[in-house]
């Protein structure tokens, strides 16, 4: 299960979040950390053994570490991670840990300090460095970078992110760019496919697929960490994926690429004890595959921001 805690963020990345950001919305229509609490409880219950926090930026979210914490404590849960963009890693990293985080996605798409800060519209890339160093060094691995990697922005930072995974535990994830809320047409303008990455870098080693996971993993020879490419759009892994995702104001959603929203905020406050029911029936509604460039594909109304990706 991933769950958004926040839609705000502290970057305003091209494809994820408006230069202006998001509106802020009342804390009354945004789930409390004691209510995820509570639907994580029951959606331990059916099954779900995994959590991925994400935001917007979930470290901007004040009481975070104590959240992570919480989410611990719940019998049937035995992973909890976080995507995160990592400006604010290296502040956090060892009291999460000691909270129960267990691994880090942290979100960077250029290496190069002007490259970064024009994508984020004014990040410091050395801070989201200084995080994954200190990941590194509390064993909090393997440590996985997602990349999108952008036309006429970053194609050229392919094999920087490849030779981070030379002599490191860290797992360099390419993910194509997806239409997604209001970057939904520039993206599809500025779409580079994962096998023309593949043929950029050249000698890859392939390595056995798990089911579990939406990557497929290489490794250049003699690498300690691996690549994985992510290919929602030339190649959907709809087949195999397990995940289902909330919102940060409480909305189920079977697919990340459909507009189908399960209310659970309300569910939560005014049915509780029907908590259990649409959990289950919201695994069930996923559809059997997501319809990206396709006739019967419409644009999402949120941004990325707003769902957690």
């Amino acid at each position: 299960m991933r769950i958004s805690i926040t839609d705000l963020c502290n970057l305003r990345c091209l494809y994820c979040m408006p230069e202006e950001g998001v509106c802020k919305k009342n804390h009354r229509d945004m789930l409390t950390f004691e209510e995820i609490t509570e639907i994580a409880k029951v959606a331990a219950s059916l099954g779900i053994n995994k959590i991925r926090i994400t935001g917007g930026e979930p470290l901007v979210k004040k009481g975070i570490v104590d959240f992570i914490a919480s989410l611990s404590k719940i019998e049937g849960i035995n992973d909890i991670a976080m995507t995160t963009n990592g400006v604010l890693l290296k502040e956090y990293a060892k009291d999460l840990k000691e909270a129960g985080l267990k691994r880090v996605n942290i979100s960077i798409d250029s290496l190069k300090p002007e490259k970064y800060r024009e994508i984020t519209r004014g990040g410091d890339v050395n801070m989201v460095l200084d995080g994954i160093q200190e990941v590194l060094r509390l064993g909090m691995t393997p440590v996985k970078l997602n990349t999108v990697i952008i036309g006429g922005y970053n194609e050229e930072d392919v094999q920087d992110f490849v030779a981070l995974t030379a002599d490191d535990n860290i797992e360099v994830r390419f993910i194509e760019l997806m239409p997604v809320g209001q970057a939904g047409n520039w993206a599809t303008e500025r779409f580079i496919s994962n096998e023309a990455i593949k043929k950029k870098i050249g000698n890859l080693i392939p390595l056995a697929h798990q089911t579990s996971s939406p990557a497929k993993y290489y490794k250049i020879p003699g690498a300690k960490g691996k690549i994985g490419f992510i290919n929602p759009i030339s190649s959907h892994f709809c087949e195999e994926c397990n995940r289902i995702r909330m919102t940060s104001d409480g909305k189920l959603k079977p697919c990340l690429h459909s507009n189908q929203e399960i209310d659970i905020l309300n569910i939560i406050r005014n049915q509780p004890h029907k908590l259990t029911k649409v959990i289950e029936e919201s695994i069930l509604a996923k559809p059997q595959q997501h319809y990206l460039y396709t006739e019967d594909f419409q644009l999402g109304t949120r941004n990325m921001s707003e769902i957690g990706g």
